[in-house]
């Protein structure tokens, strides 16, 4: 039978890369095949639209198998993450509570946030099985080493610490991150406490890689894999320095990472990381089991949104089918209405349910690393890696992490990327949707309000004079904005006065719709007007503030003359079209295109239109 089964692709010849991108520039009709096909990345590589077998052949990594050394494919041979739900610890007995309750509901790992406070933990822990159950601890770093005699001396107590699995995440540089202050206790000093206090429990890594606090700060793909590798080192350098093994030290680094929007961009995040961690281990003599990178991932807080918040949890799914394909070891997803409310019942069940629908009904725990093999994906994993090794080079370079942290390097380099990333959603080259583009029109905050954490250690005042990491979403300029317009005595309304060409005036009002929908504006849209006198006049007993002429280029020195005598100053007049000297020349000072500022020019017709 095998021999009678038919070669699917016989019949097709082979196409190398220049055939198809030959064929490619006929069906693009004159059009620049570099500017219209290739994806110039956040990270500073080029992606072409498609990859060939010839573009991987001397990877040295595609031979590899999942649980083998370097670990690009995944450290187990299974895809069985964690499930984990974390709670922000106030009343002690109630977490309990709630805890007992969701274990029962799918979830495998809990994380609980004790700020500054070390807790009873007989009653935090009270019934849960600390040897089934993966349990994560995020304290004040001043806090780290109480936290650790207590969690090792209950482990003891009821016996085991044998079987325990979890964390507590020292983490030495959120003072200077979030405060502009240095940990005064010292890194390496603490460091090497938690180490010799941890070892009784085999499973309980105390040290801290938190690079999801740089990537929900703004921070690239790129910079997030390079700085984590980079903190994760200085662990490496200092305590090996201090007499410790790299296998101790190692066996004791949990990596906590970001997961964004840009999909296949963060599946190959994480096989570069687990790739590059393990060369990096491995040439401080570590074995290869000790090489193997604990990774746990949690959604992105940075590109939620306060309007339109269901879409978060699009977002999460993506973003949590992507660490799950690239094999992370537990996910966290962020509720979908973190951003203006403690998360409720609903949301922390969605997240939960999130990823029990990747489990449960898409299968993905039965595949490790599906994505193996695929052109694309071994070679954007190829070009994170360049990336973050390169950074990862300069800050070992300079000193090594603690020093980039301490001088507020890595506080500067992140915060000119997340201005960056607010420039491009400004000019929608970064796209929110729902935020900047495609907006809910008749949507209203309410009582939404915007809130994030302070940070809650007890390492003192801010230091006033340094910087510290970007707190703000993407989207809280367009929220600012919106909710500046709903505050307002009067809702500004936008006319558009469509004329002429069909095509053209549908496609620049569905445009302009969107343009202005992103201030909360109403807006009021037409089926097109024989003549421009009749649309103003249609415009202004409308009410209208302001009147969006949209038609085609070509009809525009014909049609404005016209519309700005009619209009005579009684509303704001804008022309949906580019911004040239002969359109200016004719009296028109507001234009709206693909290269407008969208948030600051919305900002300026607020700053006009509203009390």
């Amino acid at each position: 039978m095998a021999e009678k089964r038919e070669k699917l692709f016989e019949a097709f010849s082979p196409v190398d890369f220049k055939t198809w991108r030959a064929k490619a520039e006929i069906d693009l009709k004159g059009a620049d095949f570099d500017k219209k096909m290739i994806w110039r990345t956040n990270e500073g590589f080029n992606v072409n639209p498609l990859y060939f077998d010839e573009d991987i052949k001397d990877f040295k990594t595609i031979d590899s198998l999942p649980g083998e050394f370097p670990y690009v494919r995944g450290t187990r041979t299974n895809n069985t993450w964690q499930v984990r739900q974390d709670f922000d610890v106030k009343d002690v007995a109630e977490t309990n509570k709630q805890v007992l309750d969701i274990l029962n509901k799918g979830v495998t790992a809990l994380g609980f946030n004790l700020h500054h406070n070390v807790v009873d933990l007989n009653v935090l822990l009270d019934g849960i099985h600390t040897d089934a159950v993966e349990i994560n601890f995020s304290i004040c770093p001043s806090k780290a080493v109480e936290l650790a005699t207590a969690l090792v001396d209950y482990l003891q107590k009821k016996g085991t610490a044998d079987k325990f699995v979890g964390s507590i995440d020292f983490n030495p540089f959120k003072p200077v991150f979030k405060k502009g202050k240095k940990f005064e206790a010292g890194v390496q000093e603490t460091a090497a406490q938690l180490l010799k206090i941890a070892a009784p429990v085999a499973g309980l890594r105390v040290l801290g890689v938190d690079s999801v606090m740089l990537a929900n700060a703004g921070a690239f793909i790129y910079q997030e894999l390079g700085y984590a590798l980079a903190w994760g080192n200085e662990y490496l350098a200092e305590l090996t320095d201090a007499g410790f093994s790299a296998d101790e030290v190692a066996s004791r680094i949990k990596f906590n990472m970001n997961i964004s929007t840009v999909y296949f961009m963060e599946l190959a995040k994480f096989r570069a990381a687990r790739m590059l961690w393990a060369q990096i281990v491995k040439q401080y003599g570590a074995k290869d089991e000790s090489c193997k990178m604990v990774v746990s991932a949690a959604t992105s807080r940075f590109n939620q949104t306060l309007f339109d918040p269901y879409v978060n949890m699009l977002r999460s799914q993506t973003q949590s089918m992507s660490a799950a394909l690239a094999s992370v070891d537990e996910i966290t997803v962020t509720p979908f209405n973190t951003p203006y409310e403690e998360p409720t019942d609903f949301s922390l069940r969605i997240a939960r349910n999130q990823q029990l629908l990747l489990m449960e009904e898409s299968h993905l725990d039965k595949v490790v690393d599906p994505a193996g093999g695929s052109y694309y994906v071994e070679e954007l994993t190829q070009f994170i890696a360049q990336a973050g090794w390169k950074l990862f080079l300069e800050v070992e370079d300079k000193g090594g992490f603690k020093a980039a942290a301490e001088s507020f390097d890595v506080t500067k380099a992140v915060n000119a990327s997340a201005n960056t990333r607010f420039d491009k959603v400004a000019k929608r080259k970064e796209q929110l949707l729902g935020t900047n583009q495609f907006p809910n029109f008749t949507e209203k905050s309410g009582d939404h309000r915007d809130i994030h954490a302070a940070c809650s250690c007890g390492c003192g005042e801010a230091n006033p004079d340094a910087p510290v990491l970007n707190t703000k979403r993407l989207a809280s300029g367009f929220e600012t904005l919106r909710q500046h317009t709903e505050a307002s005595e009067k809702t500004p309304v936008v006319f558009m006065l469509t004329i002429g060409n069909l095509a053209m005036r549908l496609a620049r009002a569905q445009f302009s719709d969107n343009f202005f929908g992103c201030a909360g504006y109403k807006l009021v849209n037409n089926n097109g007007f024989k003549t421009v006198e009749e649309g103003v006049e249609a415009g202004v007993k409308a009410g209208a503030d302001i009147i969006v002429l949209c038609s085609s280029d070509a009809e525009y020195p014909e049609l404005i003359p016209t519309a700005l005598k009619a209009l005579n100053g009684r509303a704001e007049f804008v022309l949906a079209g580019p911004e040239t000297d002969e359109f200016k020349a004719m009296g028109v000072t507001n234009f709206i295109n693909v290269r407008t500022n969208v948030l600051e020019t919305l900002k300026a017709f607020n700053a006009k239109l509203l009390k």
